[in-house]
């Protein structure tokens, strides 16, 4: 991880079904923003382990569920834009992510957004492409690179 105070240290998750669609959600907090898992990294905490609970936490998607494929080899990164109504964006600049490609390995009905503190109020699967065209402006670069990594796009 880079040592910056500046950006929040965060994994994301491609979560990838058998027909070569993403999982993404729309937060509640944003409507209209469509996103893939992703959360902050405790302290203390290895990011392939933040990857498997904030999987969890978010979808209801358990670690037997998934399979890992791969991980970004540097952290990715993006600021925050000045109007984000977000409670993060008064301690950060933005984040810093690492992210991991999981192969889903369940059922449709395996997937569960609400949870105990639910952030999303709907869920699909999206091709690569349709990920990129969907995504808040402000993470499309991050979206982009993290596929061109993964060789989905």
């Amino acid at each position: 991880m880079k040592e910056s105070t500046k950006y929040r240290p965060c994994v994301g998750i491609s979560v990838i079904n058998k027909e070569g669609k993403i999982l993404i959600a729309m937060r509640k907090d944003i409507p209209g923003a469509w996103q893939m898992p992703q959360g902050g990294i405790e302290s203390g905490e290895e990011a392939e382990d933040a990857a498997f609970r904030e999987l969890e936490e978010e979808t209801g998607i358990s670690r037997d569920k998934v399979s890992l494929i791969s991980s970004t080899s540097d952290w990715l990164m993006y600021d925050y834009p000045s109007n984000l109504p977000l409670k993060h964006t008064r301690s950060y600049k933005g984040q810093q992510q690492k992210w991991f490609l999981m192969s889903f390995l369940g059922k449709d009905e395996d997937i569960n957004i609400l949870t105990k503190e639910p952030e999303f109020s709907e869920w699909r699967w999206a091709l690569p492409s349709e990920v990129i065209s969907l995504i808040i402006p402000f993470k499309k670069q991050v979206y982009t690179q993290v596929f061109s990594f993964f060789n989905l796009l």
